[in-house]
């Protein structure tokens, strides 16, 4: 792993490699982050997700918010929306959804298909990019914000964690 000019990237081989980053990035949350998930279908988005709640405390069960459009979870001091924005055909459909006020100083706000609602979400602290590769899959962060900066920041100075490889 690397991070040069406020990226993470790496090679998740699996499943477990992509719920450890999750368990990973949850260490450098805090409130009010907004975080864009980018992916193809079944690129791993929701398995990120549950290692981030995962390294959160949740125990519970976590699903797509494919229909619902949004998963709420509480876990320590945070609120946690998970979006999916997949099925919007109009931008102004997330205004009318009435999401605005879930994007505030105590949540986290994870957003998959976030072009969906072009121009009107909050600049994303971090945009998490997740390409399938033979087997696993590349993930690469992207720090967009001074927010974002410094939670990189915190990941990259932690204590190293056992490689997957």
């Amino acid at each position: 792993m690397h991070a040069p000019n406020h990226t993470l990237s790496t090679f998740l081989p699996d499943e477990a490699a992509t719920l450890a980053m999750g368990e990973k990035l949850a260490r450098g949350l805090q409130g009010g982050m907004t975080i864009f998930l980018l992916g193809d279908l079944g690129a791993g988005k929701t398995t990120l997700t549950r290692g981030i709640l995962r390294g959160l405390g949740y125990a519970g069960r976590v699903k797509s918010p494919t229909y619902t459009l949004v998963e709420p979870y509480v876990v320590s001091s945070l609120d946690l929306h998970h979006f999916d924005l997949y099925r919007f055909a109009d931008p102004l459909e997330w205004e009318d959804a009435g999401f605005r006020d879930l994007f505030n100083p105590n949540s986290v706000c994870l957003v998959e298909w976030p072009d969906k609602a072009e121009g009107l979400l909050p600049r994303p602290d971090w945009q998490v990019s997740l390409q399938p590769q033979a087997d696993g899959r590349d993930f690469t962060l992207v720090a967009g914000t001074p927010l974002g900066v410094s939670c990189l920041a915190r990941l990259t100075t932690a204590a190293p964690t056992p490689s997957a490889a």
